[in-house]
């Protein structure tokens, strides 16, 4: 979707009373859609989800971002407390339950995120994986809510293009081989032969949190 299309979404959405609000993780490839909904409205605001689990430079660099663009950055962090994300072991539950500590510390602060508005503005893109290679623009979410991918239909080479277009600055954990950069435990180096989302949750059958599995309507 080009930017005039997501501007003229975004006036129709603005226009029909829509309560409007988008999420990022602050990778590189995410300053795109910040970037032009920065352009468009500074107002809607932009959830980054505090697992407590990111690399220091994640958080810098979502600082020094939503400076730069002026954007409106709330953090969201799950209600529950880390001393109650143990397993029976003791153990934190990244180590031996990451669908439930991706549950507790993205999906259901998101959840209420979304029963408070009306569109979900994503960033999702259909080359990052089969799941999301199966979505729709303008897509249902729990609630009766939208889901709204305008760069769906994006790729790595159009990414690339827009940030050399307009001097993007890039996550500095990208120039040590960070591609795709979740939470610290769960994200490793970009190896040669390994697919972009395949840093997450290396050796385990997971490739997605939950936000793009569960709060889609099915």
């Amino acid at each position: 979707m080009t930017f005039e299309a997501l501007a003229d979404h975004i006036g129709r959405y603005t226009a029909a009373g829509k309560k409007l609000f988008t999420s990022s993780s602050f990778q590189s490839h995410s300053l795109v859609l910040l970037h032009m909904l920065s352009r468009i409205d500074r107002t809607i605001p932009v959830y980054f989800i505090n697992t407590g689990y990111h690399f220091p430079e994640t958080i810098r660099f979502r600082d020094e971002i939503t400076r730069q663009f002026g954007l409106n950055t709330i953090d969201l962090k799950s209600e529950v407390p880390k001393f109650m994300q143990r397993d029976a072991e003791g153990k934190l539950l990244f180590t031996s339950d990451p669908d439930h500590c991706c549950y507790l510390n993205k999906t259901q602060p998101m959840d209420g995120v979304l029963r408070e508005h009306d569109v979900w503005i994503n960033g999702v893109r259909a080359d990052q994986s089969a799941v999301r290679a199966a979505m729709k623009v303008e897509q249902p979410a729990p609630y009766g809510k939208l889901r709204f991918h305008p760069m769906l239909d994006w790729t790595a080479k159009m990414i690339w293009e827009y940030q050399k277009e307009f001097n993007l600055p890039k996550h500095p954990l990208e120039a040590q081989g960070y591609i795709s950069i979740g939470c610290e435990p769960c994200t490793r180096r970009l190896d040669a032969n390994m697919q972009e989302r395949e840093a997450r949750w290396y050796g385990l059958k997971k490739v997605e949190c939950g936000l793009h599995t569960e709060l889609v309507s099915k």
